[in-house]
């Protein structure tokens, strides 16, 4: 009976007819494929490249330069630095967001977010909009990469140490206090211990993502600051030296799966912590008031400041204010392909397209993953590897590794890569809403006949399909402001996007190109961010997908 029960609980009847395991097969087959092909594949072809393009001694050679060292170095300062400071920053924003209840408190929490899935061009024209205002100037300064990853990555501070703060149990604390302890004391010799697992591992999230940073340091850094990625970027479409960026890309894959496994081993830990929840308290007496109305302006100073800023400079047309930047956005300059209003015509296509082939990849995984076994688990870990692994390595993998047909010069590889990418955002909300349904409705359904099929749509499906249009959201949105991938990828009209048009307006001199680089910046940053926060209000409760 028991084997019976996890069958049904999986969404399978007992045994189950060839027609319902042959369905089954399917939906493990769709996903495995799509992600051997897309994801497995390019990375074996940067591996076999870098060794045996150029052999164990070479690779040795790549490594010993002292310009490869340089770069390596400050890719592991810059992202520890920038990390660090995300830290810091984003503790006290999430203490109030975990700790008290505010009228605008979600409101707050959103400004917060929405940062994480603008595009990271738009995030760079932004602060080295806010540079470049106050007089610090933007081009290869360090303090902008480290703002910018900090505008960026404080969502991410906030969420996954916000939301363990929030299950803390306050009782520890008042204990310590009642016995003599100021609070100050009891901070840091309780809440502090309790909270330093899930620091750890904020900390090594937020530095993989700064060490895999790419569009930021491209826009913002220049040549002197360049880090591996942009290096391997360099290197291969420059250059052409390929077997140079394959040593880069390698290196670069083995020392993120490090971090990820590490950041994993530290999430378990907050998963499995045990916690006692306290209600929020309510913002009463003057030091509340003003610990509440500090982290306000911290948050409208960090995000705030630099979105202010680029929509300001973004209507500056010399002297005067004015939609001039905007307008010129529909003409065709010679230094793009097409006009920047066509390229957003291209992202939002591509944006559709990579929606729908990963809510139907995703979908197919995510019953394959909640249904248990070692596909399963197997491909879920695949599945996530694009969280970790950088677009700009999946990239030059894709120009490496899919010769076959020469894929790599076609069109429809942009919309695929970009469902890669956006496939972890719709597992994320996907796997825990099927999780989540209960068994009895499904043993229910089954005991009166229902065939797996049946069970699973109109048990699993009603309960899911809101969690899948807001992966679906999540992973449109990412793709609209994908620019890793689509750099090695877009070449031609066809396949040249918003963030390809920001970046190339930005890299060239003159205001009125930094105009409309900024306005292109602003259209897209609403876009995105609409759909961003679109998808978080429509999100099921206790399903996050950041």
């Amino acid at each position: 009976m028991g084997r019976d029960r996890a069958a049904l609980i999986a969404g399978a009847a007992p045994g189950g007819s060839v027609g319902d395991r042959a369905a089954r097969g399917l939906a493990a087959a769709v996903p495995v494929l799509f992600l051997g092909a897309l994801v497995v594949w390019p990375l074996v072809a940067v591996f076999d490249r870098s060794f045996d393009g150029v052999g164990l001694g070479a690779v040795g050679d790549v490594l010993g330069r002292s310009s490869v060292r340089s770069v390596l170095w400050f890719t592991v300062w810059q992202a520890a630095l920038s990390a660090g400071l995300t830290v810091v920053i984003g503790l006290p924003i999430a203490h109030v967001l975990a700790r008290y209840q505010f009228r605008g408190r979600a409101a707050l929490r959103a400004l917060v977010i929405v940062p994480f899935v603008l595009p990271t061009v738009v995030v760079a024209a932004a602060v080295g909009a806010a540079f470049d205002r106050v007089g610090l100037g933007f081009d290869r300064s360090l303090g902008a990469v480290l703002a910018a990853h900090v505008f960026f990555n404080l969502a991410v501070v906030v969420r996954v140490v916000g939301g363990f703060w929030a299950g803390l149990d306050r009782r520890q604390v008042e204990a310590a206090m009642i016995l003599g302890d100021s609070p100050s004391r009891a901070w840091w010799t309780i809440t502090l211990r309790q909270l330093s697992p899930v620091l750890s591992g904020a900390f090594l999230l937020t530095f993989l993502f700064s060490f895999t940073s790419f569009g930021v340091i491209r826009v913002l850094g220049g040549l002197r600051r360049a880090t591996v990625e942009t290096e391997i970027h360099r290197y291969a479409i420059a250059r052409q030296q390929f077997d140079v960026a394959a040593v880069l890309a390698a290196l670069q894959i083995v020392i993120v799966l490090v971090l990820a496994v590490a950041t994993a081993r530290f999430q378990r830990r907050h998963a499995l912590a045990r916690r006692r929840s306290s209600p929020p308290l309510p913002v009463v007496g003057p030091v509340r008031r003003l610990h509440l109305a500090a982290v306000v302006g911290l948050v409208l100073v960090v995000i705030g400041g630099p979105v202010v800023v680029l929509v300001e400079q973004s209507l500056r047309v010399g002297d005067r204010y004015g939609l001039d930047n905007y307008a010129a956005l529909g003409e065709r300059i010679d230094l793009l392909p097409l006009s920047a209003v066509a390229a957003l015509g291209n992202s939002l296509v591509f944006a559709a397209g990579a929606a729908v082939v990963a809510s139907l990849v995703g979908l197919a995984a995510a019953v394959t993953i909640t249904g248990g076994g070692r596909v399963g688990r197997l491909l879920e870990a695949v599945a996530l590897l694009p969280l970790g692994v950088s677009a700009v390595t999946l990239g030059f993998g894709y120009l490496v590794g899919l010769t076959v047909f020469d894929l790599r010069r076609s069109v429809l590889l942009v919309p695929l890569a970009h469902a890669v990418i956006g496939l972890p955002f719709v597992l994320a909300s996907v796997v825990p809403a099927l999780r989540s349904v209960d068994p009895r409705a499904r043993e229910a359904a089954a005991t009166l006949g229902a065939s797996p099929s049946a069970v699973r749509r109109t048990v699993d499906w009603p309960l899911t399909r809101r969690a899948l249009a807001t992966g679906a959201g999540f992973a449109a949105a990412v793709s609209i402001g994908e620019f890793g991938a689509t750099s090695f990828l877009g070449r031609g009209e066809a396949s040249f996007t918003a963030p390809l048009a920001i970046f190339r307006l930005l890299s060239n001199p003159g205001e009125t190109l930094r105009g409309q680089a900024l306005a292109l910046s602003v259209v897209v940053g609403v876009v995105v961010a609409v759909v961003a926060a679109a998808m978080e209000w429509r999100r099921q409760p206790g399903v996050t997908v950041l």
